[in-house]
């Protein structure tokens, strides 16, 4: 069995880090995500929970992002994917059921702070306030002109926001959201886990 390559992100730029800033734009594509389709209303869905525009928590700590109807997205470190997708053995002999690892061919940056949605409503026509896309919502959407899954997943109270796209648009659009941020006090980190 050939090795895993070792992952490299989308961002190939260099840009000054800092932390502390109230918004904050964090590439966390080094995170392990895997994409699980089966039927919508089968055992596979009914096992990961996650319904279709809603997230949860899997028991091993992964975040199941229910992206569309009969696909789920889940996200974490390689531990708790593994765990998550382990859940998922013998449910391919009920129903037919795929689970493909997207590490590799997925971005993902998080969007972090008070102005992180009106950092985004400049880049996507998305109602971001509350009542349309609270904390465990997920939606797919145009982001600067790039098809993108989107995720509301807080941190410790603070809206925070996952954004995947096509590995080949990860830098374009890393770029289209620090220029989103800039009037913000964006604050771009280096790297990291969800």
């Amino acid at each position: 069995m050939a090795e895993a390559g070792a992952f490299e992100s989308p961002v190939v730029r260099n840009y000054p880090t800092s932390e502390g800033g109230n918004l904050t734009l964090t590439d966390a594509s080094a995170t392990t995500k895997w994409l699980v389709r089966a039927d919508a209303e089968g055992p596979t869905a009914d096992r990961l929970g996650a319904r279709f525009g809603s997230s949860q928590m899997a028991p091993g700590g992964a975040l199941v992002l229910g992206s569309r109807p009969g696909e789920w997205i889940i996200v974490g470190t390689p531990g708790e994917v593994a765990a998550a997708v382990a859940e998922l053995d013998g449910l391919g002999e009920q129903e037919f059921m795929t689970a493909l690892d997207w590490t590799h061919s997925r971005a993902m940056f998080r969007v972090t702070g008070a102005d992180a949605a009106r950092m985004l409503e400049k880049v996507c026509g998305i109602d971001w306030g509350d009542h349309m896309t609270p904390d465990g919502a997920v939606l797919s959407a145009s982001v600067a002109l790039t098809t993108c899954d989107l995720a509301r997943n807080d941190v410790n109270g603070t809206p925070s926001y996952l954004v995947f796209c096509d590995r080949s648009f990860g830098q374009y659009l890393f770029d289209a959201l620090i220029d989103a941020g800039d009037e913000f006090g964006l604050a771009v980190l280096a790297g990291g886990a969800p």
